[in-house]
């Protein structure tokens, strides 16, 4: 994993990204492990700092849960930048760009 990734793993950690989302946007990123698609999505996101990467084989219910919570279906490879709890942006599979993301933190700062 990426020195710039943040491991999300458990229900606690992901109160503390909702709530952290109150202050800044936060990036949530659902990888596999087993997808070429995640693959070449997970070398874009290492070109951002602070991204909260979540391993949808080992945080199934993590993940179930952060669908339920944002409204946002679960895909994988996946981005959702959350603001004050919500989700304010998404993309899945060939749309997961750092530059893209970037644009989504700037606009919601």
């Amino acid at each position: 994993m990426a020195n710039n990734f943040l491991k999300l793993a458990d229900k606690d950690a992901l109160s503390k990204l909702l709530t952290d989302s109150n202050l800044h946007p936060v990036i949530v990123f659902k990888h596999s492990n087993s997808c070429g698609i995640s693959a070449r999505a997970y070398r874009e996101m290492e070109q951002l700092d602070g991204v909260n990467i979540l391993d949808v084989q080992q945080s199934r219910e993590l993940s179930r849960e952060l669908a339920t919570i944002t409204g946002v279906e679960h895909e994988s490879p996946q981005v959702i930048v959350l603001k004050d709890g919500k989700a304010v942006w998404n993309a899945s599979h060939y749309d997961v760009k750092a530059g893209a993301v970037a644009a989504a933190l700037q606009s919601n700062s």
